[in-house]
């Protein structure tokens, strides 16, 4: 039926008579646009239209008033006017959203959610993936696409990083590869950062060279040297140091806020007067609060630039900024700490029934333990060989 529609008439629409579920009133004025009434007194506008010898009707979106509704229909008749087919592009649109990527991801972890390593490829889609691809259709994301994310986590996070992430990505790729008839990944061999030999690092450095780093890391100016004293003094990730905000660091410890931290928990450093010299080399710029920055707005992030000049400097080859991590901690084993007050330290989870129920803060232990760190770092960089005698030689004067 028609009527001329006014926004008195939709407020207060004629209902179906029975046994009609639902009547369309069509607009007089505007052909193809009405309203429709269910008996529970419902309303929608709808426009109808035609492409080819086919009829259409789509319901425009809820909530609109009756002028608004008008300005809507009367746009897409005229992309029908114009060869389209609005309701075919909203079904795409729907049917696109429903493989997104994210869609892809969320359905894979619940389809395989049995893993044991689910939780952690969760967490980088969280914070690596997602942000960047998640509302992408899965079938439109190109491997140049994928290329950019990695080289953007690499220079934030390492090689390491870089290539976690790329393995998650290629697993999701493929289990939906597996079930679709058209889905092709567009991940190839090449792609990876590092090779597996390089994954399995167990390189630390030597008392010789952490020496010439130290050395080259106390030249004044810039921020490099400072920022490695201070990932060898607290044995952290680049990362979690680079984005480090002065707001953090109160009374001498250093909190790193969990939306920051890999595992998600809060990590706790109690820093050592080595660490704490470190960061105080380094002037505030500008208004913000990161400690690592150049223009004081965005925290470092130039590694692989800043490191092969020192590199030049400090002539120490075949090493990363991650392997500081990995010589600290072989250090605090050395200066006799714990392996749990070690491990702690570094904001690893411990696994077992001890992980679980043991909630010690053990930030007592883990000031000591960085306090010892800090004590053999300036013993090796300022070695007493003179005036030691070994007890040997002390047995053979008695004698």
């Amino acid at each position: 039926m028609r009527e001329k529609l006014t926004q008195a008439f939709v407020d207060s629409p004629r209902l179906p008579d029975p046994p009609k579920d639902r009547v369309i009133h069509w607009d007089a004025s505007q052909p193809s646009f009405g309203l429709v009434v269910t008996t529970t007194g419902h309303k929608s506008f709808v426009v109808q239209y035609r492409v080819g010898h086919q009829s259409r009707r789509m319901h425009l979106k809820g909530g609109l008033k009756l002028a608004a509704a008008k300005r809507e229909a009367a746009k897409f008749l005229g992309d029908v006017a114009r060869g389209k087919d609005p309701l075919a592009e909203k079904r795409k649109a729907a049917t696109a959203g429903a493989d997104t990527f994210k869609s892809i991801a969320e359905a894979y972890i619940k389809r395989e959610g049995g893993l044991r390593s689910m939780a952690e490829r969760e967490a980088i889609l969280k914070r690596h993936v997602f942000p960047k691809l998640g509302a992408r259709p899965i079938g439109e994301i190109k491997r140049s696409e994928i290329v950019k994310l990695l080289d953007r986590i690499d220079d934030e996070s390492g090689p390491s990083a870089a290539d976690h992430t790329l393995a998650v990505i290629r697993r999701i790729m493929s289990w939906f590869a597996s079930r679709s008839d058209d889905f092709r990944s567009p991940i190839v061999r090449g792609m990876s950062r590092t090779k597996p030999r390089e994954r399995a690092r167990q390189r630390i450095l030597t008392d010789d060279e952490i020496r010439a780093v130290w050395e080259a890391a106390e030249a004044p100016g810039g921020l490099f040297g400072p920022f490695v004293q201070f990932l060898l003094t607290t044995a952290a990730r680049r990362t979690e140091v680079s984005h480090m905000r002065r707001a953090e660091v109160e009374a001498g410890v250093w909190t790193i806020p969990q939306e920051r931290y890999k595992t998600g928990s809060e990590l706790v450093i109690p820093l050592s007067a080595l660490a704490v010299r470190a960061i105080e080399r380094l002037p505030k710029i500008g208004k913000g609060d990161f400690v690592f920055t150049t223009d004081g707005d965005h925290p470092f992030s130039g590694y692989s630039k800043a490191k092969a000049q020192f590199d030049k400097q400090c002539r120490v080859s075949d090493w990363t900024l991650h392997d500081l991590r990995r010589t600290a901690r072989s250090l605090m084993s050395r200066a006799g700490i714990s392996a749990d007050v070690a491990e702690r330290c570094l904001g690893h989870v411990i696994a077992g029934v001890r992980g679980t129920y043991d909630r010690h803060a053990y930030f007592e232990e883990k000031k000591q333990a960085f306090a010892a760190l800090a004590t053999l770092i300036e013993r090796i960089l300022a070695p007493q060989t003179d005036n030691v005698v070994s007890l040997r030689e002390i047995g053979d004067d008695r004698r």
